[in-house]
């Protein structure tokens, strides 16, 4: 056993032995309890105490107490391990044989490991020779002396500073910061560098009288930030260097020049405010360039989100660019409508309340916002009931929409304003067999009020009802090794087959899909509702294997007893036979999930194929597909579509990474854009190196190719390093 003392270091002046006594020479597993002349609360006693542990324990006559073999020292969460301690209880100081570790309370606590020390008997003042200070476990300064005061400032004498590992076989890491002195103030936790030079691979790179940078443990402080290379066939070779600047606890701003080889000017902003209910966020940029002669450019995107009583949320949103290409040109976003408004909702378990207000800029090429709805407003409010006589589920579904467009001619500058009201009741029944049967009833009303458009009544009311039987037969099938689940589905349903035909704003683009193959109504919106009587079938098939992957398929029809020309070509919906729905889904245990969805006729003919692989592996990482659609007018596609996109990352081990990601369009026969990305990552480096083009072109954009490079140093601020390496032996 080792011998174990409680001694009050704080408080002992002097210790309580009488002068001139003997050396006593703790005996093993012996503890003793010092306490001070004046008797102290025992709480208080306890978290002033500090504990001493060693092989050997001898108190002398002189005031003093020495310790050796093993010595560990614990006090108000520090703890000290060294060979032997001798503590002049006179003088207050701690005389320290190494190897010495000294370790700082705290998750990520500061380490001081030295040769030899003289410190103070709360260990946060003293002479450290021979020392490294290991800061958040990431950054190491190698010193030969090493001086604390005040606990609070740490003096450290030419000094080697890296966050990475050093090898024998590699002794010079990949960067160091030399430096004449260092002082690491452990309040502002800031370190400030003197003389200092910058070295990678052990060759000299640069040299700075004084230097100040964040310790490890830092996560928001005034100064710069990770600067970033640009290289843009547009732009040319640019740097940005941003400047955090941290305005108080809730608020921060970031300013970032762009330079670029004299043919952009550009300073980036973004501020960002936390408040009690909520945040807001402001970016934005503005640039002089080569691209349009010259003329000033830039963008403003804001987004605030508040929390208001009663479960209400309030958004405002706000998106401004000065032409279409800039956003493209300096890599903001590939949006080409961007809304501007604001937003309220409130969502319950059975109720949603949901209002927006706003303006739509279009940057699309072929599209004028004079002639788009840029103005546009909507009020939803959703109420879920369950009638006591009726039984089943009542959904009422009130809509409020408004459009204008600035347009003053016939026909395209349409405006409208539209109220609906949709009335949904739904009932299930368990039948005897396992048949699950339900019915369902739904009334549709809406009220158009038209301007400048002399094709159709300025005022228009309708109303469309609605029935639907549902009969689903699910089969189960166990064995030792699967499950398997089969259920045909039958609906049939029925739709008056006149309604007032309006305007189509928001049913333009349709989907044809197992998610709504025994829906009342394929359309999306409210201006175009599904008519007549109709049969809906399908069959799925499910397997679940005990090994861990499952398999399955779903087939489906559309049968109508009359055209009403209600659907295009290509939607797969149109004539009184659709086409037909076969969709498949395959995954593993292992991280493999391969899709398929399909429409075609009887003659094999496809009018849409959707294909999808996804892999995530531990090392890898897939993601492609394939899309195919015929051509169809209602919907503006003008010609076919054929794409495949691919998105892969790979991970190589020892901190290199990379990923690779394409889309290619077959009936233009070129690529539509690509990109390629490299990335290392260690323990104290991260290099980030991206390629990428962009194929397609317009009156306002033109094909660009944009390369990036940014490299992070481990150890300055929060966000410690990757990788760990390990040494070759």
């Amino acid at each position: 056993m080792r011998a174990r003392l409680l001694m009050m270091l704080a408080l002992l002046l002097p210790l309580p032995l009488a002068a001139g006594a003997e050396t006593t020479v703790l005996p093993q597993a012996a503890r003793t309890d010092l306490a001070p002349p004046t008797p102290a609360p025992t709480a208080d006693l306890e978290s002033r105490a500090a504990t001493l542990l060693a092989d050997r324990i001898e108190i002398t006559g002189d005031q003093a107490l020495m310790a050796s073999g093993s010595v560990e020292v614990f006090y108000q969460g520090n703890r000290l391990t060294a060979t032997r301690i001798r503590y002049d209880a006179r003088a207050g100081v701690l005389a320290i044989e190494g190897p010495i570790r000294l370790t700082e309370p705290g998750q990520l606590g500061t380490v001081l490991v030295a040769d030899q020390a003289e410190l103070s008997r709360d260990l946060q003042d003293g002479i450290l020779t021979g020392a490294r200070l290991v800061l958040a476990r990431e950054l190491q300064l190698a010193a030969t002396s090493v001086r604390r005061e005040a606990g609070r400032y740490t003096y450290m004498d030419r000094v080697v500073a890296s966050s990475c590992q050093i090898c024998a076989s590699s002794p010079s890491p990949l960067w160091e910061i030399r430096a004449r002195r260092v002082t690491h103030d452990n309040q502002t936790r800031q370190l400030l560098f003197e003389g200092a030079q910058f070295r990678a691979m052990g060759v000299p790179l640069a040299y700075l009288p004084h230097l100040r940078m964040p310790d490890p443990t830092v996560e928001r402080m005034s100064g710069f930030l990770r600067p970033s290379m640009r290289t843009t066939s547009s732009l040319g070779t640019g740097l940005k260097l941003p400047y955090f600047f941290v305005l108080d606890d809730s608020k921060d701003l970031t300013l970032t020049p762009y330079l670029a080889t004299s043919r952009t000017r550009t300073l980036e902003l973004r501020y960002r405010q936390a408040f009690a209910r909520g945040t807001t966020e402001w970016v934005g940029a503005i640039s002089r360039d080569d691209i349009l002669s010259g003329k000033t450019r830039g963008y403003l995107f804001s987004d605030t989100e508040l929390r208001l009583g009663q479960d209400y949320r309030l958004g405002v949103n706000l998106r401004l660019t000065t032409d279409r290409s800039y956003l493209l040109n300096y890599d903001i976003t590939d949006d080409d409508r961007l809304w501007s408004g604001v937003t309220l909702e409130r969502v319950k378990s059975e109720k949603l309340i949901w209002a927006r207000i706003g303006n739509t800029h279009t940057l699309r090429e072929g599209e004028t916002n004079s002639t788009q709805p840029t103005l546009a407003g909507d009020l939803r409010w959703v109420q879920v009931l369950h009638p006591a006589t009726l039984g089943g589920e009542l959904v009422l579904d009130w809509q409020l929409h408004a459009h204008r467009r600035s347009s003053s001619d016939d026909v395209v500058g349409r405006d409208e304003v539209r109220a609906s009201m949709l009335a949904d009741w739904r009932r299930n029944w368990l039948l005897p067999g396992g048949v699950l049967a339900s019915g369902q009833a739904e009334t549709a009303i809406d009220f158009y009020t038209i301007g400048q458009d002399s094709t159709v009544p300025a005022t228009i009311g309708r109303m469309l009802p609605s029935v639907a039987v549902e009969l689903r037969w699910p089969w189960v099938k166990t064995s030792g090794t699967a499950a398997h689940v089969i259920e045909p589905m039958l609906q049939l349903v029925w739709s008056r087959d006149s309604l007032k035909e309006v305007p189509n704003e928001d049913s333009t683009l349709l989907e044809f899909d197992e998610g709504n193959l025994f829906s009342m109504s394929r359309f999306p919106g409210a201006d175009a509702r599904e008519r007549g009587l109709r049969a809906n079938l399908g069959v799925s098939w499910t397997r679940h294997d005990v090994a861990g992957w499952s398999l399955g398929v779903t087939a489906g029809r559309v049968i109508r007893t009359e055209d009403l020309d209600q659907f295009g070509t290509g939607t797969g919906l149109s004539g009184t036979l659709s086409d037909w729905l076969l969709t498949s889904h395959f995954s593993t245990a292992g991280g493999l999930t391969l899709s398929n969805r399909a429409l075609f006729d009887d003659g094999f003919g496809f009018s849409r194929d959707e294909l999808r692989l996804a892999f995530a592996g531990g090392r890898y990482r897939v993601e492609a597909g394939y899309l195919w659609m015929q051509a169809d007018p209602v919907e503006a596609r003008y010609t076919d579509t054929s794409e495949l996109m691919l998105d892969t990352g790979w991970s190589w081990g020892n901190g290199w990474s990379g990923s690779f990601e394409t889309r290619y369009d077959f009936s233009a026969d070129r690529a539509a854009e690509a990109g390629l990305g490299l990335s290392y990552s260690n323990e104290c480096v991260t290099v980030d190196l991206s390629l990428s083009r962009r194929f397609t072109s317009s009156t306002s954009v033109k094909p660009e190719t944009d390369f990036g490079l940014s490299v992070q140093l481990a150890g300055f601020g929060a966000g410690g390093g990757g990788t760990r390496r390990v040494c070759a032996r």
